[in-house]
């Protein structure tokens, strides 16, 4: 592992302990692999509760409660989605913090309106959820890990806001 990316995760990991929060993850386009991040750092289970992949949009309706009127809307990669996943695994797994990731990885699925490498990222902490579109550039195990650095690093900054 990178030597910045497991400073990033014991940093969450220190902020997460500090504030004595659970963390959840709702993740589309890729697939575990925060979770699998989060949970390289011995002591993780301090803070980690678990993670749903929902790749498909009906498990983002039945599991996460994202509405099919969002999806039909504004689209899987759109922030209003990446709102109600992280408010929906926070709710379903029972913690403080969710984050969530929903995008479109490649090599194929893009459109000249959300191309290959559109990524939504959400989290939602006690008393403020924030979300935010990316777009990344690579090959599909590229932007994959860019999109999951990139929710991370919008998790620590706000645990690092919240006093």
């Amino acid at each position: 592992m990178q030597k910045n990316l497991r400073k990033l995760l014991e940093d969450i990991g220190n902020l997460l302990r500090k504030k004595g929060w659970t963390i959840s993850t709702a993740e589309s386009c890729t697939g575990g692999l925060i979770s699998s991040f989060l949970t390289s750092i011995p002591g993780s289970s301090d803070y980690f509760a678990g993670g749903i992949i929902a790749y498909s949009n009906e498990i983002k309706t039945n599991l996460l409660s994202v509405s099919p009127q969002t999806l039909k809307k504004f689209g899987t990669v759109s922030e209003e989605t990446v709102k109600d996943m992280a408010q929906g695994v926070k709710h379903l797994l029972k913690t403080d913090v969710g984050i969530s990731i929903s995008g479109i990885a490649g090599p194929t699925g893009g459109t000249e309106k959300k191309p290959v490498g559109t990524v939504a990222l959400g989290v939602d902490i006690p008393q403020k959820i924030i979300t935010n579109m990316v777009n990344l550039e690579g090959n599909r195990n590229n932007i994959r890990k860019l999109a999951g650095i990139r929710l991370l690093e919008m998790l620590k900054n706000l645990l690092e806001e919240i006093k």
